[in-house]
């Protein structure tokens, strides 16, 4: 029922783009005559990178080949714009915001999708592709959409290499899929450059788009399903002959010139309060000017949803945490090698996970504590606050990525972990030392970069403090 929704959802997305045509066949396939020489370049990306990467995404299957689909719909949507592009001349800014929509929806699709399968065993890919989605935006971007889709891809650098490392000699299909994924954007930012160099290029000659023109809507053929959440409210129309009658008044009345004050009363001595004080008391209270702007306050909400109950369970081979507030003895201990725990959105809480362990991952959680005692895998910070973790034993690596305050005691055995972070600060390790006490050493935040005449080379800065 829920994929029914989605593709329905889809369906009247794209026909929103395709409405703005004027006459039948305007918005047809690539096989269509007139078709511009753009459009059937960007249908050969589709063709390439965008079809192997598709066909990959099905062969892994699962949550990738629901993402996948979903990158497809949005590219198609993007392809429904760019046909638009090559028949119209560029509308007002209000009328391109409504084109757009059709993609915005498909961008929030897809981050959605990441974040309410957060504990998917193949949540690095979702976040590989969530992370660079914004990417389809660049038809929005002037003057440099090509370095926009850049920026984008390098988001999703930090859990492609994840994927690569952590599949390279266990899965090639694996790391065959990060290739064909990333090499849809390196091929965009090739076609940009060749096509829209400085923004999404408009037809001269054609009429000009707008969000209301009526066609033959064409078939959508071969869309995957899915996208998002509800579009935004559209901007309220008014009434273009009224608009232009306001605007005729107005004009009317300026050009009086000096005459526009000739229909003013004029204002008497004794009418005038700060010459006659006795007249602030009479006729209520007097205004002392507009009031400093103020956000207005949300309209209270008779029903509020419940908060989510705290978990502490065990569903197949995963231990969720979730929702936990002010608990200060929360304690895992029945554990086994290959269960994984998922702390999410716990507050002013601690929690010891004794044994050995694959991997843990903090969400979205403030002022925590967390001890363990092993993990074969990886412990990963994200989106948190203030957290603090203790090793007991071993683990081999810690990536903290998205977070602001993050404290890491080293265990004697664990000194050899990799610690990896990324768009985070405030990060501290500290190492034992014989004394059963610690030292505390910074994380570096700040980086310089210089060419030394045949490549980058990045080192810390080091700020005096």
């Amino acid at each position: 029922a829920d994929m029914e929704r989605l593709v329905e959802r889809l369906e009247k997305a794209v026909e929103r783009l395709e409405n703005v045509c004027q006459g039948p066949g305007m918005c047809g396939d690539a096989s269509a005559k007139g078709v511009a020489q753009y459009v059937q370049a960007f249908d050969a990306l589709l063709a390439g990178p965008v079809a192997e990467y598709t066909k990959i995404s099905r062969e892994v299957g699962g949550d990738v080949q629901k993402h996948a689909e979903m990158v497809h719909a949005g590219l198609m949507s993007e392809r429904a714009l760019l046909v638009v592009a090559s028949q119209h001349q560029q509308p007002a800014e209000n009328a391109f915001s409504e084109l757009l929509k059709p993609i915005s929806e498909q961008i929030q699709a897809v981050q959605n999708f990441r974040e309410k399968n957060r504990g998917s065993k193949l949540f690095n890919h979702l976040s590989a592709v969530s992370e660079s989605i914004p990417a389809l935006g660049w038809v929005a971007m002037a003057p440099k959409p090509g370095p926009y889709v850049k920026e984008m891809t390098d988001a999703a650098m930090f859990y492609t290499n994840r994927i690569l490392k952590e599949y390279k000699d266990v899965d090639k299909k694996q790391v065959d899929w990060v290739k064909a994924y990333l090499s849809i954007w390196t091929e965009l930012q090739a076609y940009i450059k060749e096509y829209h160099t400085t923004g999404l290029t408009w037809s001269k000659t054609g009429p000009v788009a707008t969000a209301g023109a009526k066609a033959a809507p064409a078939p959508p053929a071969g869309l995957a399903p899915p996208p998002p959440g509800p579009p935004p409210p559209p901007a309220p129309v008014s009434s273009s002959s009224d608009d232009s009658a306001s605007r005729s008044a107005l004009f009317a009345q300026i050009n009086r010139g000096e005459g526009i004050t000739s229909g003013l009363r004029h204002v008497s001595d004794d009418m005038k309060t700060h010459k006659n004080p006795a007249l602030k008391n009479q006729g209520g209270p007097v205004r002392s000017g507009p009031k400093p702007f103020t956000a207005p306050k949300p309209a209270c909400n008779a029903n509020p949803s419940p908060k989510a109950p705290p978990l502490l369970e065990l569903e197949g081979k995963k231990w969720r945490v979730e929702n936990q507030e002010n608990a200060t003895n929360l304690v895992i201990s029945d554990t086994e090698l290959k269960q994984v725990a998922y702390v999410f959105k716990c507050t002013n809480s601690t929690l010891q996970i004794k044994g050995k362990i694959n991997s843990i991952t903090l969400d979205n959680c403030k002022k925590l504590g967390l001890v363990f005692d092993d993990v074969v895998g990886i412990v990963e910070i994200i989106n948190s606050r203030d957290v603090k973790v203790q090793v007991m034993g071993k683990v081999p690596t810690i990536s903290i990525n998205k977070t602001d305050g993050c404290h890491v005691y080293l265990s004697k055995s664990s000194l050899d972990c990799e610690i990896v972070s990324a768009k985070s600060s405030e990060m501290n390790v500290l190492i034992p030392t014989e004394g059963g006490d610690f030292t505390e050493f910074p994380v570096p935040e700040q980086f310089k970069t210089v060419w030394n005449g045949q490549k980058l080379v990045t080192t810390v800065t080091e700020i005096a403090g």
